[in-house]
């Protein structure tokens, strides 16, 4: 006796859909499940399923659907497919806008950060600087990280420069506090040489660019002691009318230690002489 056993032939594949299939590409593990081909599953193996699984379902995907699923005729498979692949490019180029989004934004908080613009100014400010590079002064889109904390914060940044002479690369590192931003290191290397200059070090003439306010208001506030002086004066003299008087008063105000140096302190004396001279005949 012979047994007879029917061999059933796998589901033929037509030759119209046997092609490359753009949403198992695109989509992959998310269109196997969706088409009962959980083979796609193998892209969750680190390398193999990112690198390679991808191009294996774009390949072989049409024809795996079309045995493991049910459809009513080519042109519904097609139709089914189409919709995947136009899902897949839907979801893929949203995903690159918002991720292009994310990093443009994070550039363009770093490019405009109180941190960034006030290293700028003082590279473009520091005559080392200026000289090695050249001017103008151009830098590039930085980079690192930025931190606040209300009125508190942390900068760490590292960008190009270039000028007429050479380029290089600029790293500060600045802290906030009290909503006030201060530079705490500030390096350059420049491109083919091997020290690095500190930004830091301020020159003589940056120093006296400094100070000229502060010595400007100084010279203001002793123009003022000596003119409240002159008028004290005037109004002992007026007081008394006798020289001896007007003299202790000037004594007294004299112990007050101000150098009379300037064009103010030279006109107060002036006047005072003048005031004094009638009561001394």
């Amino acid at each position: 006796m012979t047994d007879s056993t029917s061999h059933i032939e796998p589901k033929a594949i037509p030759p119209e859909i046997d092609r490359w299939n753009w949403g198992a590409f695109l989509l992959n593990w998310i269109w196997g499940v969706g088409n009962n081909t959980f083979i796609a599953l193998l892209t969750f193996i680190p390398f193999f399923g990112i690198l390679i699984m991808p191009f294996v379902l774009g390949a072989k995907g049409s024809a795996w659907a079309w045995r493991n699923g049910r459809w009513d005729s080519i042109e519904h498979f097609k139709r089914v497919q189409r919709l995947w692949a136009i899902w897949g490019a839907v979801i893929w180029i949203g995903a690159i806008v918002l991720w292009g989004g994310l990093f443009g934004s994070v550039f363009y908080m770093l490019g405009h950060s109180d941190a960034y613009r006030l290293g700028v100014a003082k590279l473009q400010a520091n005559s080392e600087a200026v000289n090695v590079l050249g001017t103008p002064i151009q830098t590039g889109i930085p980079m690192g990280s930025v931190s606040l904390a209300g009125a508190s914060g942390k900068a760490l940044l590292n960008f190009s420069v270039s000028g007429t002479k050479a380029t290089g690369q600029a790293f500060l590192e600045a802290v906030k506090q009290n909503g006030v931003w201060a530079i705490t290191h500030f390096k350059l290397k420049v491109d083919g040489r091997d020290d690095v200059i500190d930004l830091m070090n301020e020159t003589r003439a940056e120093i006296e660019e400094t100070q000229r306010p502060i010595a400007a208001g100084y010279h203001q506030t002793r123009s003022k002691l000596l003119f409240e002086r002159m008028i004290l004066l005037r109004k002992a003299h007026n007081f008394s009318g006798s020289c001896s008087q007007s003299s202790g008063v000037w004594r007294s105000l004299n112990a007050v230690p101000i150098t009379l140096t300037d064009e103010s302190a030279m006109a107060a004396a002036a006047m005072i002489g003048e005031s004094s001279s009638p009561n001394q005949g």
